[in-house]
């Protein structure tokens, strides 16, 4: 009996400066077809998808699913760092998809998990437990990059759920006085003091900053000079950034781990969490995640992950394609 074939679907990974786009078969992503698109040389998305699918000559498509960097609300996608609403009829119509869908891009990520290979992580921190944990131990996906956000991971009687989340936007954790003088310094930005004026790209800029205030001075450094001067080893003020940085990230990852207990483990993604990648242990991650009062022992149940697949969002878009097959 031949195998039936497999469902021709096109994806789209939308980020603040880019959108990646490729085709799959079934839940396999075909990276040969993966192109990178500027968003900024594009009035709107359903330009990238027209002159992909023209470009690429595909067959009928049979489902499309796109992953956005920002609020997803009854099929619509509001870019948070980009000026773009993007409906489920935009993607219909620039693709010829009959099935469509869209998510948030940590959604998306949430969905790849079952299907990401071991070479494409690396561990931050091991959990008490040896083995592999058991089927459906609920997960944690942390974005953190040109933002800041995370989704849970839970297993339910159909399948995964992966709810969306917008947790970049919620208040900075305050355990001590030094947190209290980093709150009211990030609050200037937008009058809020939310996880994400601290833990995102931007937001190491807005703790160099900070830092060198407290020194008396002023100082504005990009985070990618503020990552090279903290990879020298000698740079005092970056090294103090770094450390700021680090702690708040655990002190979240904590909070977080403790609200959705991610038996399965926790998964850090984002091009800030991997440049931070080296210098986590040095900088007291483990030690920030941890502290939780009584609840510190308890936290040793949590592995903690660096996800290094660059087309994750993109695998994990068609494996929520695959969960609406009819």
């Amino acid at each position: 009996m031949a195998s039936r074939p497999q469902p021709l679907r096109l994806l789209a990974d939308i980020g603040g400066t880019n959108t990646r786009v490729a085709l799959a078969h079934g839940t396999t992503v075909d990276h040969a077809t993966i192109r990178r698109f500027a968003n900024a040389d594009h009035g709107h998305l359903t330009e990238i998808l027209m002159r992909f699918v023209a470009d690429a000559g595909a067959g009928p498509i049979d489902g499309a699913c796109v992953a956005a960097a920002g609020p997803v609300r009854d099929g619509v996608a509001e870019m948070t760092n980009l000026s773009w609403v993007i409906t489920s009829d935009d993607v219909a119509r620039a693709t010829g998809a009959r099935r469509v869908a869209i998510l948030n891009d940590l959604q998306a990520q949430g969905h790849a998990l079952d299907h990401v290979t071991s070479d494409n992580l690396r561990p931050v921190i091991a959990a008490s437990a040896a083995g592999t944990p058991p089927r459906g131990a609920s997960r944690l996906v942390i974005g953190v990059g040109t933002g800041f956000n995370a989704a849970p991971v839970h297993f339910g009687p159909g399948g995964w759920i992966v709810p969306a989340s917008e947790c970049g936007h919620i208040s900075l954790p305050i355990r001590d006085d030094a947190d209290v003088r980093v709150m009211r310094f990030v609050e200037s930005a937008h009058g809020f003091p939310c996880v994400e004026d601290v833990l995102s790209g931007r937001g190491l800029e807005r703790v160099l900053a900070f830092v060198t205030a407290e020194a008396g001075a002023e100082e504005h450094r990009t985070a990618a000079d503020i990552m090279a001067a903290i990879a020298q080893g000698s740079d005092r003020r970056a090294d103090e950034a770094g450390q700021i940085f680090v702690r708040m990230l655990g002190n979240v990852a904590g909070n977080l781990s403790l609200i959705h207990l991610p038996f399965g483990g926790v998964y850090l993604i984002g091009g800030v969490a991997r440049a931070f990648a080296p210098y986590l242990a040095r900088f007291g991650f483990a030690a920030a995640f941890r502290d939780k009062g009584r609840f510190a022992e308890f936290m040793a149940n949590f592995a903690v992950h660096l996800l290094v697949d660059d087309y994750a969002a993109l695998t994990g878009c068609t494996a929520y394609l695959d969960g609406l097959a009819d």
